[in-house]
C-alpha cells in the first residue's frame, strides 16, 4: 500500500481538495506539535492553547475546502500565521468589549487583509514575543538550544536536524522534548507572560 504520510504537504493539500479526508489528518498530525508548542509558549495557558489550536485547524480546513490557500510558501508558516492571528484576536477581545470576533463572520472576514496581514501593532507584539523566546532559549544547554533553533527558527525537519548534528532522530526528538520542558520551567521561574499585555 502507498504510504501517504511520506507525501509532501502540498501533495496532501491537493489530495484533501480532491476529497481524501485522510490527507488532512496526516497534515494535522505532522504539524500539531509545532503549532501547539508555539501557541502554548505564547499564551501560557494549556486550556486556552488547546482552544486556539482547535480553532486554528478549523480555519485551516475551511480555507483549504474553499480553495483559499495559495501555495506561496511553506504550509506550516501559513498555519502559524493563522494561529498567531487567532492569539492576537483573543487578547484583543479580552481587552475590548467591542472587538470583532472571527467566529461571527467565518471565511470572508478571516481572509480579509485586515486579519491575514500583520499590522504594525501585530508586528511589534510578534517581534517582542520572538525576542523574549530567543532570550529564554539562550539559557538552555547547547544541544537543546541547537535543536530548538534548527526546528523552530530554521524550519528543519527532525530528520534534517539529526543528519546535520550527527545524531539519531530519537536523540533529536529527545533533545527537543527536554528543551520544551526546560523552557516551561524557566518561564514559570521568571513568571513571564509571553503575550500582549
Amino acid at each position: 500500500m502507498f504510504r501517504t504520510d511520506s507525501l509532501s504537504d502540498n501533495t496532501l493539500i491537493k489530495q484533501f481538495a480532491e476529497g481524501n479526508q485522510e490527507a488532512i489528518e496526516i497534515l494535522i498530525n505532522r504539524h500539531k506539535k509545532r503549532v501547539f508548542t508555539y501557541i502554548l509558549l505564547t499564551v501560557k495557558n494549556n486550556h486556552l492553547a488547546e482552544d486556539i489550536f482547535q480553532d486554528t485547524f478549523i480555519k485551516v480546513i475551511k480555507s483549504l475546502k474553499s480553495g483559499q490557500y495559495v501555495e506561496n510558501g511553506k504550509f506550516i508558516s501559513w498555519v502559524l500565521r493563522i494561529s498567531h492571528n487567532l492569539i492576537i484576536d483573543h487578547f484583543r477581545k479580552e481587552k475590548l468589549l467591542n472587538t470583532t470576533s472571527n467566529d461571527d463572520y467565518e471565511m470572508d472576514l478571516f481572509n480579509s487583509p485586515r486579519f491575514s496581514e500583520e499590522n504594525i501593532e501585530d508586528k511589534i507584539i510578534f517581534e517582542q514575543i520572538t525576542s523574549d523566546v530567543r532570550l529564554l532559549i539562550e539559557e538552555l544547554p547547547a544541544d537543546q538550544r541547537q535543536v530548538i533553533i534548527m526546528r523552530h527558527f530554521q524550519g528543519l525537519s527532525f530528520k534534517e536536524i539529526a543528519e546535520q548534528t550527527n545524531v539519531s532522530i530519537n536523540t533529536a526528538l529527545g533533545r527537543m522534548r527536554y528543551a520544551l520542558i526546560n523552557l516551561r520551567k524557566i518561564i514559570e521561574q521568571k513568571q513571564l507572560i509571553l503575550t500582549k499585555n
